[in-house]
């Protein structure tokens, strides 16, 4: 593995009383594409969001960019370099693809010209949907803008919730290849998705959640040879 960017070490999370994360340790090395895989209700949203600081862990560390960044808030996460493309996109439906593009710069200021380039240069479906409604384009193109946004803060890690949620079939595949895509330009990726079979298909290792705990961790190969898994996920 690269040089660490992002790393959890032991971390315990609550909801209440209900102890939901277990002793996780997971890392993300600078340029990797990390996906985290698991069923429903395993603990995979709350682990994205102990990591942007939505929820405080009650044991156990968190360091990205070499800081430690256990204590610090969401905003200060968010500028020190983590953005996040969240579930079912959550875009700002009245507003244009362009305002949505320039709300992820918030962080920085005004939105930089070149920033906005680089995006389109990524996406040119969305240079000619820049006006457009983003409440009109499709699951796909929504899926762009949402990626787009979060590009625009020029972050070191991109948190991407579930990519494949609510898209018909047609756009799963096109979605899955506009992250590898990012990932071969260099940016650095955790991915969280039920889609196993998807989302090892680009990542460089995965970790594998079941009622809070880390079970499985290994390379994208490794894991997608592991019988277990192939069972559980795979569907082989």
């Amino acid at each position: 593995m690269s040089e660490s960017l992002l790393k959890m070490e032991n971390v315990d999370t609550f909801y209440g009383s209900i102890h939901i994360l277990q002793k996780v340790n997971l890392e993300v090395g600078v340029g990797e594409l990390v996906c985290l895989l698991g069923g429903n209700a395993c603990g995979k949203s709350t682990t994205l969001k102990t990591i942007l600081g939505i929820v405080k862990p009650k044991a156990g560390t968190i360091t990205f960019a070499g800081e430690d960044v256990t204590k610090v808030g969401t905003p200060g996460r968010v500028k020190l370099g983590m953005a996040v493309v969240p579930e079912n996109r959550r875009l700002f439906a009245p507003m244009t693809v362009l305002e949505n593009l320039k709300l992820g710069a918030y962080v920085r200021g005004e939105a930089d010209p070149a920033d906005l380039e680089r995006v389109f240069e990524l996406f040119p479906k969305l240079r000619d949907r820049q006006s457009q409604l983003a409440g009109t384009l499709s699951g796909g193109e929504q899926q762009m803008v949402a990626v787009g946004r979060a590009l625009m803060s020029r972050p070191k890690l991109i948190l991407m919730d579930e990519p494949s949620m609510g898209l018909a079939p047609k756009f799963v595949e096109q979605s899955f290849e506009m992250i590898s895509n990012l990932h071969k330009s260099g940016v650095s990726m955790l991915v969280v998705e039920q889609n196993a079979n998807m989302a090892l298909a680009i990542a460089d290792r995965g970790y594998v959640l079941q009622t809070g705990r880390v079970v499985l961790t290994g390379s994208a190969k490794e894991l997608s040879g592991h019988e277990e898994l192939r069972k559980a996920y795979l569907g082989r």
